[in-house]
């Protein structure tokens, strides 16, 4: 029939919750780790994960067909580079814990979708301390990677490492602290406030800690709207917080950001951002749903709303900092 429409359009997203859950398999039973010494055969990945041999040739022809694993020849596996970077153990861009936050936080939430939709209301409110400090303190650590190379390079960016005096960050919802952790291993002159939940504080305060910064650090406990956040700070870092306070808690958080900076102070949002007309991309606008589940008035944001946010603000040159290697970008904007 001339001009049949194909369902493979609708189709293609039937089995879309698959991979995160066949990923997550693989990084439990330590398929992903056993491969990094070089190619094996399922019967030895079976004997060596203590698994069903069916059980592994299916799992890892699955992953085969998401490219994150080769047959070298028949019979035998082997990781892609993006495998062996990120999902096996101990590699510094890790990312194995990620799969663990989305099967037993986000999945069982999303669940309830069709209502949440309905309602307008959240699965449960992740932006308010009570629920929210014990949801990201299961997961910032594991997320760590995913800002890390931003982060250097925010440091390179703003040559930190060659500032005549000392330097001090801001870094607001520090969460694991790799912005503040970052900024301060490019320069002995960085000096560090990082705010968030109590909660929350305890993994910041042990990351710093294993990176040897953490005499470096001045830790301050309390919501964002509350908190002190001092004043003549030189830097200020939003690592992926405005999606989850919506428009009118971000324009405040930006007010009282511009206030605690110093003149010449730059504040770096970094956000998953989508078209002016939410036509995409993809993962931002997917992104808004998962705010719909997850709080009361969070959204995802064009890099125009911020820029116009920040302008209002009193901030001045904002700008996307394109050459940074970030997986969301990486707004940038000075105080006069």
């Amino acid at each position: 029939m001339p001009n049949a429409l194909n369902p493979e359009k609708v189709l293609q997203y039937s089995f879309a919750y698959a991979p995160p859950l066949m990923i997550e398999a693989a990084v439990k039973l330590g398929l992903f780790d056993a491969l990094a010494a070089g190619p094996k055969s399922a019967d030895d990945l079976a004997t060596e994960t203590k698994t069903s041999v069916r059980g592994v040739r299916i799992l890892l022809n699955g992953l085969v067909g998401l490219e994150l694993l080769t047959h070298p020849k028949p019979g035998q596996y082997q990781l892609t580079r993006e495998a062996d970077a990120f999902l096996v153990r101990g590699r510094p861009a890790y990312l194995g814990g990620f799969f663990r936050h989305a099967s037993t936080q986000l999945i069982p939430k999303w669940l309830g979708l069709t209502e949440i939709v309905r309602t307008g209301k959240p699965a449960s409110s992740v932006n308010a301390e009570g629920d929210g400090a014990a949801f990201f303190e299961q997961f910032v650590e594991d997320i760590f990677p995913l800002s890390r190379r931003a982060a250097m390079g925010l440091a390179d960016h703003l040559n930190l490492a060659a500032a005549p005096g000392p330097v001090s960050v801001l870094d607001l919802a520090a969460g694991s602290g790799v912005w503040g952790v970052s900024l301060s291993e490019k320069g002995a002159n960085v000096r560090v406030t990082a705010v968030d939940w109590e909660g929350v504080l305890g993994v910041t305060k042990k990351v710093a800690a294993r990176h040897g910064v953490a005499d470096r650090f001045t830790f301050v406990a309390g919501d964002l709207d509350s908190a002190d956040f001092g004043t003549g700070h030189h830097v200020a870092t939003l690592g992926h917080i405005l999606h989850s306070e919506g428009i009118e808690r971000s324009k405040t958080l930006l007010k009282k950001t511009f206030a605690a900076l110093a003149p010449g102070g730059t504040i770096a949002i970094a956000e998953w951002l989508v078209a002016d007309d939410r036509s995409g991309p993809p993962p931002g606008l997917i992104f808004a749903v998962n705010m719909l589940v997850n709080t009361d008035r969070g959204d995802t944001f064009s890099f125009g709303e911020i820029a116009r946010w920040l302008t209002a603000t009193g901030f001045t040159n904002a700008r996307l900092a394109e050459d940074l290697p970030c997986p969301s970008p990486l707004i940038l904007a000075t105080k006069p």
